[in-house]
């Protein structure tokens, strides 16, 4: 594999892009699981298919599409969580059905269907281009940049939002913040591993990193470590046997997090 990273260029992309994505799912990941936002989150990946969509029906860069759908759909179920109404839920959930609608409806439009489709449902490392890692270094230093600068107004609405408004902390815009950075992460997350397996990403190495250490800066860095270890070892098995590589990172962090946890209660017991 080490000879093979210094022959071929989409071999050191998808290396790059997999340390940028770890860095991602150890920031973002982490704070998502903290807050219980894990299935928002779904919803916010899953609307993404339209923006996909979109971008081939009308000629410009499928990923900014899915950019753009991702952000929409962040900040308005931001505003139906902020409501706190009896039916957000049943919101999410139709946004998600919405986003992944549109997109096939789109592709449906043209004439044919977009090779490379499958490549944003499930991701491919393998065919990182450079674009994608000048965009996901972009994504990732904005994201980075945003929880360092406002970290201790993090630290105390992750323990507690009403203490943290109580405070003087703006809930409300931490809140609009974290959505905005999620869908931008996932966006920097489809070519790796794809929409439908991103959340695993975001959630299996945020999870291990608390059955591991305990505080918020341990757990992100644990999570960072153990996501880029998922990524490297998917993308080895994924160019040696042919696995698709999404589904290979994911089956590794997946399986790695229950071993963890049935090895944590043995010990407990």
């Amino acid at each position: 594999m080490l000879e093979a990273l210094t022959k071929y260029s989409f071999l050191q992309n998808a290396l790059i892009a997999g340390i940028l994505a770890s860095v991602l799912c150890g920031i973002i990941g982490v704070i998502i699981t903290e807050k219980k936002l894990l299935i928002m989150s779904g919803g916010i990946a899953h609307t993404a298919y339209g923006g996909v969509g979109l971008g081939y029906l009308l000629g410009f860069e499928p990923i900014i599409g899915a950019g753009i759908f991702s952000v929409a759909a962040a900040l308005i179920i931001g505003a139906v969580r902020r409501k706190n109404t009896a039916h957000s839920d049943i919101i999410i959930s139709l946004l998600w059905s919405l986003g992944m609608a549109a997109g096939i409806a789109f592709t449906g439009l043209m004439p044919g269907y977009p090779p490379d489709m499958n490549s944003y449902l499930f991701g491919n490392i393998l065919a990182v281009t450079k674009s994608d890692i000048y965009l996901m270094l972009a994504l990732t230093l904005t994201v980075a940049l945003a929880v360092t600068l406002f970290f201790n107004d993090w630290k105390t609405f992750l323990f507690d939002s009403g203490f943290a408004k109580v405070n003087g902390i703006k809930t409300a815009f931490l809140e609009y913040l974290l959505l905005i950075l999620t869908a931008l992460s996932i966006v920097a997350l489809i070519r790796v591993v794809g929409i439908i397996l991103v959340i695993a990403l975001l959630s299996a190495p945020a999870a291990c990193g608390a059955l591991l250490t305990k505080t918020l800066k341990s757990r992100i860095i644990t999570a960072m470590l153990l996501s880029a270890l998922f990524c490297i070892s998917g993308l080895t098995i994924s160019y040696y046997f042919g696995i698709a590589s999404g589904a290979a990172i994911v089956f590794i962090s997946v399986i790695f997090y229950f071993i963890l946890l049935i090895f944590k209660k043995l010990r407990t017991r």
